[in-house]
């Protein structure tokens, strides 16, 4: 059994996490959101799991450097210096970081870097997601760990061959770029569709969420993972064994 501590424990996912615990058999060990001490919250927890605000998580890194404790962060709309800021931490502390704990969207993130790798460049690659109309980013954070799935196939960046938000004139597409299309409204928990184009024949691999309830599950797996793993930055392919 785990103590687990939910920073965003007051947000949807924070309470989607508290029932993921009490089913898995783990212990809550309690929570903080905006205005909490995480530090205390670190003390008395085995692990850290954060779905709260990327402007948050570099106190949230401090809190867990300090007790020694790994964290597990889901929070998505991060940018180069949290990514560098979760390096640092890393050389600390386990950390995991991922755009989606959830357990299939893993396995499909590792099909798509497969098929970007069998397929070669000739294939247009074009990523769809759509989401509820609260939400704020876009692409969002599971579109972006596809992306990196494609380019990593590929061996490019992605940072050099993505395509977002075209309008107007854009001229034809370029060979080996990655599209990506964000759609929003209702209460959709999440779409993700990669559509590999080839001449006279598409491949699409999806993946539907019909409740949060599994990115919770994903996330309490991956952070009792992350218990007695020594300092390192680790990814949700590792706890499949991928």
């Amino acid at each position: 059994m785990a103590r687990i501590g939910i920073i965003g424990s007051e947000g949807r996912m924070g309470h989607a996490l508290a029932r993921a615990i009490e089913a898995a058999g783990h212990d809550n060990a309690g929570g903080v959101d905006q205005g909490g001490n995480a530090a205390n919250l670190a003390e008395a927890s085995d692990v850290l799991v954060d779905f709260s605000v990327p402007a948050a998580l570099e106190g949230n890194l401090h809190a867990a450097i300090g007790a020694g404790r790994p964290i597990l962060v889901g929070t998505t709309g991060l940018e180069e210096r949290h990514h560098a800021a979760i390096d640092s931490a890393a050389l600390a502390i386990p950390v995991l970081q991922t755009g989606n704990t959830s357990l299939g969207v893993t396995l499909l993130a590792h099909l798509v870097r497969e098929a970007a790798a069998k397929l070669g460049p000739e294939w247009d690659i074009e990523i769809v997601e759509m989401h509820h109309r609260m939400k704020v980013d876009a692409p969002s954070g599971t579109a972006l760990l596809l992306g990196e799935a494609a380019a990593a196939g590929r061996g490019i960046a992605l940072t050099d061959n993505a395509e977002r938000g075209r309008d107007g004139v854009t001229g034809a597409r370029a060979q080996g770029a990655i599209g990506f299309a964000s759609l929003r409204g209702g209460t959709v928990a999440g779409d993700h569709s990669v559509i590999l184009a080839g001449e006279h024949e598409r491949l699409t691999l999806s993946h539907v969420a019909e409740d949060r309830s599994i990115f919770a599950a994903g996330a309490v797996r991956g952070a009792a993972w992350l218990i007695g793993r020594g300092a390192g930055r680790y990814s949700m392919p590792q706890v499949l064994g991928l």
